[in-house]
């Protein structure tokens, strides 16, 4: 039986010492231009010093008219390539897999940080309407990003197809409301989506690892989504040389909203060959809820919340009696767990998160 300390191995041969994983988590730790700041720097490095197998950045942000919030790091620009270098280097010293997650905010852009008018599927919120150049050119950051995750020394990429940002924009029913060849049916409505994994595909070839994050239903900024839609979307893109699936469930052990009898874990691991990982994050606290996440099909159990507040979770867990720190935490607690002052007080976003 598949436990959460053996190896998680890539069909591209990578391979983690274990099956637990640093979420992708907004930080605002970097600087303002894009470069790694060193409070990000820290907060990752702690991760990777507390056992994470897996780590992957933060949201970073491909062009500079995607960025989704101050404080981001960057990916658009080989001016970046020194401090993403440095990052990679620090994970492979401590012994973790190195992936960053590359994304565009789209309608989620911050005017405030981009200084010019966000774009999205279709206009409305603020944003206008995508043109052709316009999608076309992203398709080239996408692929633009990934070849320098590459060339900075990271061992993958997750390209961030979920939480109302810019693919989940097109993916949508509702904010899509195009009627040309990037609007209407799912097969059009995914073709943004696709045709930037296989962009990125062609740039880093195969023996890099490449991922999709999604949201197979709606939840918080992600809206119009069809949980059969989604699965049928990861099917394309597992046809599409997809090396993982990431599920971002936000409760990671509920049935599903559509099909209340069924688990989505499960659902998407039938759909897609084996080869291919499902990873799956969602208020996953203990050891046994991560093992629960496993036991569903899920390769591997994603931290968000609990990495935050317990900086070497997968140290601790190898005891199974260990019970990890929970919230309401105060910002001293948060900064002793390796989170600056900032990071710790923007913590206050979740609810009972921060005393």
């Amino acid at each position: 039986m598949t436990t959460l300390f053996d190896p998680l191995v890539f069909r591209t041969g990578l391979a983690a010492s274990n099956r637990i994983v640093l979420a992708p988590l907004t930080n605002m730790q970097s600087n303002a231009d894009g470069t790694l700041g060193d409070d990000e720097l820290r907060w990752l490095l702690s991760r990777a010093d507390g056992g994470y197998g897996l780590v992957m950045t933060c949201a970073a942000h491909v062009a500079r008219d995607g960025q989704g919030w101050p404080g981001e790091l960057g990916v658009f620009d080989d001016a970046l390539m020194p401090g993403l270098a440095r990052l990679a280097a620090s994970l492979h010293d401590r012994g973790a897999v190195a992936f960053v997650q590359i994304f565009h905010g789209g309608v989620r852009a911050d005017r405030t940080v981009t200084g010019v008018q966000p774009w999205s599927a279709s206009d409305g919120d603020g944003a206008r309407a995508a043109t052709e150049d316009d999608i076309h050119r992203v398709i080239g950051e996408f692929a633009d990003a990934a070849d320098r995750s590459r060339r900075a020394g990271f061992d993958g990429v997750e390209i961030h197809g979920a939480h109302g940002y810019l693919f989940t924009q097109f993916l949508s029913a509702t904010q899509n409301r195009r009627t040309d060849d990037w609007g209407g049916p799912l097969a059009n409505r995914a073709r943004l989506l696709l045709e930037t994994l296989r962009a990125v595909r062609a740039r880093v070839g195969s023996s890099f690892t490449v991922g999709v994050r999604v949201s197979p239903e709606d939840f918080g900024n992600a809206r119009g989504l069809d949980l059969d839609e989604s699965i049928q979307t990861a099917r394309w893109l597992a046809d599409d040389s997809a090396d993982f699936i990431h599920l971002s469930l936000w409760q990671s052990l509920l049935p599903t909203t559509k099909r209340p009898d069924a688990h989505a874990i499960p659902l998407f691991r039938a759909v897609l060959p084996g080869d291919v990982k499902v990873l799956a994050a969602g208020a996953i606290w203990t050891r046994a809820e991560a093992e629960q996440v496993l036991s569903l099909g899920a390769d591997a159990a994603v931290l968000g919340r609990s990495a935050i507040a317990n900086a070497d979770w997968p140290r601790r867990a190898s005891d199974p009696m260990w019970q990890p720190r929970r919230p309401p935490l105060t910002i001293d607690d948060l900064v002793d767990s390796g989170l600056s002052p900032r990071f710790a007080e923007s913590m206050r976003r979740f609810k009972g998160f921060v005393a």
